[in-house]
């Protein structure tokens, strides 16, 4: 038997250098690996490169490291709801490559199946694939870098924007549940990128609620088979935040008096 199972969060980043590059699931703060953040961030590595749809918050998630200045370069399609974030890109601080949600979601599943590019429709005619976009800014607020023009090809009477996948160094998960093989079960929306970043990681390491043995998972409900992961840590369900609560105002209470 293949035991993949690591007995703490910091033992399982433990490796991770500084200048790595790191596939990071999660979509706002639904379904981010929250305990190997936070043992990466208590573990030191720096200069980093992530590659994850944003960057968490100011004090939670990939905001954590960024808040200390950790993170080099991010590839994301969404930067909002951090200031933090916002400030170190607008001061140079931060190198920032946006990419259309789709295609960095299909640069990630191209990357896990050994896709080297791939052609899209999203971005043609636009920064994306004509370059000029903005990646990092000096402390006046100058472009010092910005992206290069892709190639664009005619397929069917229509243009296509080439886009090279990605394969970073590391991938941190987070799963509902996992065996000891790395079986990976995903709950709900908290799925979202987490496949995708397991497929593409050259070393993956999951995170998991619930640690099950080897055979306890339905094969048919499996979404990520063990061939993509590394290493597997159990932390339990964890702390889950919610970016903006939005709650109706309780109904004022009725009296029988009044009724």
């Amino acid at each position: 038997m293949i035991d993949k199972v690591i007995a703490t969060a910091a033992e399982a980043v433990a490796d991770i250098p500084d200048g790595a590059s790191l596939a990071v699931g999660g979509f706002g703060l639904c379904g981010i690996p929250v305990a190997l953040i936070d043992a990466l961030h208590d573990q030191g590595a720096t200069d980093l490169e992530t590659v994850s749809n944003n960057c968490g918050v100011d004090d939670w998630g990939l905001g954590r490291l960024l808040a200390d200045h950790r993170i080099r370069r991010t590839v994301s399609s969404y930067v909002g709801e951090n200031k933090e974030f916002a400030r170190q890109f607008l001061a140079g601080e931060l190198e920032v490559v946006l990419t259309p949600q789709g295609t960095l979601a299909e640069k990630l599943r191209a990357g896990g199946a050994g896709i080297p590019a791939f052609y899209t429709s999203a971005g043609v005619g636009t920064q994306v694939s004509e370059g000029g976009l903005p990646q990092r800014y000096d402390a006046d607020g100058g472009v010092v870098q910005a992206s290069e023009p892709k190639e664009v090809r005619t397929f069917r009477d229509a243009p296509f924007v080439l886009e090279e996948s990605l394969t970073p160094d590391y991938a941190l998960v987070h799963a509902w549940k996992g065996d000891r093989h790395g079986n990976l079960v995903f709950s709900a929306t908290a799925m979202n990128f987490n496949p995708l970043c397991a497929m593409a990681g050259q070393i993956t390491i999951a995170e998991v609620e619930e640690l099950v043995e080897p055979g306890e998972l339905d094969p048919a409900s499996v979404h990520v088979p063990g061939i993509f992961v590394q290493r597997v840590v159990e932390v339990g369900p964890g702390e889950k935040r919610i970016e903006k609560r939005t709650v109706t105002p309780a109904a004022a209470s009725t009296s029988p008096k009044e009724a």
